[in-house]
């Protein structure tokens, strides 16, 4: 018998050197598994495997805590499967993507969202009635995050939501606060903060990415230097710099198959610990380079009454640009080099609001000091990528930081805003020669007294679009706040409608008219809010009305159940419902609400009720913690309240109620 292999004949024959062939096996996948299944019997299998084996539980603990997260911990991995098929699909096809910069995203709670955005809420509903669970009590058990406080987180929310639902790539960028707003007690009518730890247990939604970190420079001084091409380039040196890094949060799309990212920053020390100082006694100061660090992302809206509050809010909004910026950078450079030729055709920065509208200069910064572009190809991507959206008719909620604070904190980013200017300034004056007048309104540094960045100018100039958040509101932008602007770029002006995802605000907190909806004209409303018109002509069907009286009597009833657990207040089911919650401000007329009450009050009073309506007027919402106007208001409406409530005359004519501590779970 021949002793040679095939192989090693011809080796022989073909004097070749020795070498053993050995047949290649396909490297096995560590990420390959079986989809997980969708129905009652999956989940329940995987609710007892992460209850008994990753949290530890056994049968005597029956705390709806760790339930929720065995649950939760379920429902992720479904979310986690679309998630990187969403990923990878928006790598493959190389989309064009759109980056979503706020300071607030008012998500609530995620498990009831998740459950009905990948369709399992009725059979999650079915696993926890099996094992003798109420899932309502779960789903109660969750904080709501911490990371908003009214319209604009909330807008920032339901934003993120409708681009996954209509399967956009789009990615939420914002800061990973350890403590809310606060939560709101009411104690003899007044406002009292109370920290909001809502991270306390952990965050059973996010997914640490500590290889994405990035380091964030404050404070140090610029030099500026002669490249090897004869170029000037400038360096920001002698820096703090503070490391940002990244948590991930799936934002499941309406029953598609596809999550996109919510990726929140947290800021920590370069080094944590200075083991020189601990050995030399000095124990606090051994740590204090990581509680400075750390303050930047501590609490949602630091109080700005003083000159500390203030520098830490222009961290928190530079924290976030610079992260941001440098993340989507070195993503692209990941994939497509330092070749920046397209980058505007595939990138996209919506600023919402003021708040991150530095990220305008940051990106000139990142372009021309770390890329090595000159200023006039790093303003033409700048100038086709950022899009700024308003909130606000108001000229004091458009932040202005001092000149000094800038120097002292962002010394780089104080050079390239008075460059921006000063071209900006040319423009103007080119436009309107001789207005010396208007260029004074319109330059983005307000001189006269102490000289500041007016932040709402620098993002207008920045931008290819500029809009509000309702058609009048955009109107009025033109004619009144920013009609300079409007003036000269009319074409950058235009309306995006304010609005809320009718997942969460309709069939998700209401499944009872979801349902009335559904029955009558389908599920198609829930990705098209205009297809409710085909209720117009149910108008005339008695039947549908008496069914939809007996649904909103249902939801009434419910929140009257809820004040009087809460507050022991008794409401009248059948009474007029007008009700106001949002922040506690002097322009959004919680002021005027209750003038109203006791115009409505006085009319009882003196017998000019003909014809009335029972009315419960319901207010809620925060003040910020330095707002002392705003305080007295809810001190105000409580005094009201107590009249009104308590005066034997009125009965259930007339009720005013102060909802504390307002919340997306809360309504």
């Amino acid at each position: 018998m021949n002793r040679h292999s095939n192989a090693e004949n011809f080796i022989e024959q073909n004097n070749m050197p020795e070498k053993r062939f050995t047949q290649s096996k396909p490297k096995p996948s560590i990420t390959a598994l079986p989809k997980l299944g969708m129905d009652k019997e999956a989940l329940t299998f995987d609710f007892k495997r992460y209850y008994s084996h990753t949290l530890g539980r056994n049968e005597q603990c029956r705390s709806p805590h760790y339930a929720y997260e065995a649950l939760s911990l379920s429902v992720r991995d479904r979310l986690m499967e679309r998630w990187k098929e969403t990923y990878n699909n928006y790598k493959e096809t190389d989309a064009r993507r759109a980056f979503y910069l706020s300071m607030e995203f008012l998500m609530g709670r995620s498990l009831s969202n998740a459950m009905l955005n990948i369709g399992i809420t009725d059979e999650s509903n079915r696993a926890m009635y099996d094992l003798g669970l109420e899932i309502e009590e779960l789903i109660e058990s969750e904080p709501d995050a911490g990371l908003g406080n009214g319209g604009l987180g909330r807008l920032a929310a339901c934003f993120i939501d409708s681009c996954a639902t209509l399967q956009l790539p789009v990615m939420g960028y914002g800061l990973r606060y350890e403590y809310g707003m606060f939560a709101q007690l009411i104690i003899n009518g007044e406002q009292v903060e109370e920290p909001d730890h809502w991270l306390r247990n952990g965050n059973i939604w996010e997914i640490e990415r500590p290889e994405y970190a990035q380091r964030v420079k404050f404070g140090g001084h610029t030099e500026t230097h002669i490249d090897e091409n004869g170029n000037t380039r400038v360096c920001w040196v002698d820096t703090h710099d503070v490391l940002a890094v990244p948590f991930d949060t799936p934002v499941p799309g309406y029953q598609n198959n596809t999550v996109n990212t919510l990726r929140l920053w947290k800021a920590t020390a370069t080094e944590e610990f200075d083991l020189q100082e601990f050995n030399a006694g000095d124990y606090a100061d051994s740590v204090a380079a990581k509680n400075t660090a750390e303050n930047i992302t501590m609490v949602l809206y630091p109080n700005d009454a003083n000159e500390n509050g203030k520098e830490l809010r222009l961290q928190q909004q530079y924290f976030l640009a610079s992260a941001s910026l440098q993340d989507i950078l070195a993503n692209w450079v990941g994939r497509h080099g330092t070749d920046f030729s397209e980058f505007a055709e595939k990138n996209c920065f919506q600023l919402n609001d003021t708040h991150p509208s530095i990220a305008v200069a940051e990106l000139m910064r990142l372009l021309m000091d770390i890329y090595g572009m000159g200023w006039d190809d790093a303003w033409e991507i700048i100038s086709k990528t950022m899009a700024y959206t308003n909130h606000t008719l108001l000229p004091e909620a458009l932040e202005k930081w001092s000149v000094s604070l800038f120097q002292r904190l962002l010394p780089r980013l104080l050079e390239i805003i008075y460059e921006i200017n000063a071209k900006f300034m040319a423009q103007v004056s080119a436009h309107w020669p001789g207005d010396l007048e208007r260029m004074a309104r319109m330059s983005i540094i307000e001189e006269g007294g102490e000289k500041q960045v007016i932040m709402a100018y620098l993002a207008i100039v920045g931008s290819f679009s500029v809009n509000g958040v309702a058609e009048l509101h955009s109107t009025l932008l033109q004619q009144g706040l920013f009609n300079d602007f409007y003036q000269l770029w009319p074409e950058k002006f235009n309306n995006k409608t304010n609005g809320v995802t009718p997942r969460r605000w309709l069939a998700a907190c209401n499944p009872e008219l979801a349902e009335l909806i559904t029955e009558h004209i389908g599920t198609g409303w829930l990705n098209d809010l205009s297809q409710l018109r085909k209720l117009a002509p149910l108008a005339e069907d008695a039947k549908f009305r008496k069914r939809w009286h007996e649904v909103q009597q249902s939801a009434k009833q419910r929140l009257v159940e809820y004040k009087k657990a809460e507050l022991g207040i008794e409401l009248n089911v059948d009474s007029l419902f007008d009700v106001q919650v949002k922040r506690i401000h002097e322009y959004k007329r919680q002021l005027l609400n209750v003038l109203h009450v006791i115009h409505l009050y006085d009319r009882i009073k003196r017998g000019d009720a003909d014809n009335w309506t029972n009315r419960c007027v319901l207010i809620g919402g925060k003040a910020a913690p330095g707002y002392y106007m705003a305080k007295r208001i809810i001190k105000l409406i409580n005094n009201v309240a107590n009249v009104v409530n308590s005066d034997p005359d009125i009965g259930d004519r007339l009720k005013l109620v102060f909802l504390p501590n307002y919340r997306v779970s809360a309504m």
